[in-house]
């Protein structure tokens, strides 16, 4: 169990930190569309490797932060039953949600994008227009990458939804580790 536990911090730890990383995307995405807005109206210039930009980083961090969403219990649910319900229901409801719905299409979308994204970087694809990013493979990456967050951190959520269900987790919800503490 002790083992369990320490892998599921370690996740999320992990996942923590690259959501935080990305979240420095979203400063770059305004920024770059602030220059765009700028250039446009002052100067009368449009440079589509800009816009382009500003597309890439809202895919990057929307498909790439999901494993993030997850962890701080962000995605949209209706949640008519989970909301009121105690811990060791919220842990059952998180297991078979983990196990029948979660990891299959995660797994569905690995196994369907994979040729489409391998596709793409064998011939390093860019993109359509001339003078736009020639990076389109390194986009299509985050197909990929949006399951594969979604399934580590779905993979601690279903550890500690077992902790709470044996007694050593009081909730499922994820905890910050605290600075200065063991643990």
């Amino acid at each position: 169990m002790k083992y369990m536990l320490k892998l599921s911090r370690h996740l999320d730890l992990i996942t923590d930190t690259f959501g935080r990383g990305l979240s420095w995307l979203a400063l770059a995405m305004v920024l770059l569309q602030g220059a765009v807005v700028f250039m446009r109206y002052v100067f009368g210039l449009s440079i589509l490797w800009m816009q382009e930009g500003i597309l890439y980083l809202h895919a990057i961090i929307f498909l790439s932060a999901a494993g993030y969403t997850l962890l701080h219990d962000g995605h949209v649910r209706v949640d008519i039953f989970y909301s009121g319900a105690s811990p060791r229901t919220k842990a059952i409801i998180d297991i078979i949600g983990v196990v029948f719905l979660l990891t299959p299409v995660c797994v569905l979308l690995l196994w369907a994008g994979w040729p489409y994204v391998a596709s793409s970087w064998a011939v390093w694809e860019g993109s359509i227009e001339p003078s736009g990013i020639p990076a389109m493979f390194l986009l299509k990456t985050c197909i990929l990458l949006f399951p594969a967050t979604l399934l580590v951190q779905g993979f601690s959520l279903l550890l500690r939804s077992v902790l709470v269900l044996r007694g050593v987790l009081a909730t499922n919800a994820w905890q910050a580790p605290q600075i200065g503490t063991k643990g």
